[in-house]
């Protein structure tokens, strides 16, 4: 099991899926898909932020991680 929760991932699948059903494997999937992306975008944020010698990671360092995972293809996990 993974960092993020369940429900919560749960949640957003309904939400944004319109409102069917979501299955546990589907629910798993997800939760590690997204976690996934987050680590790649923490890593690009990070070399964003030392790049500029700083120890915070800013929501510009974000905006450019984001920036190069779309620019990878990394819609597709």
């Amino acid at each position: 099991m993974g960092e993020l929760p369940n429900a919560v991932v749960k949640r957003l699948l309904v939400k944004h899926g319109g409102g069917l059903r979501v299955s546990g494997d589907a629910i798993d999937k997800a939760a590690a898909a997204a976690e996934d992306y987050v680590a790649r975008l923490a890593r690009e944020a990070q070399a964003a932020a030392e790049a500029d010698q700083r120890k915070t990671i800013m929501e510009n360092d974000i905006d450019r991680a984001r920036a190069v995972l779309l620019a990878e293809g990394a819609t597709e996990i």
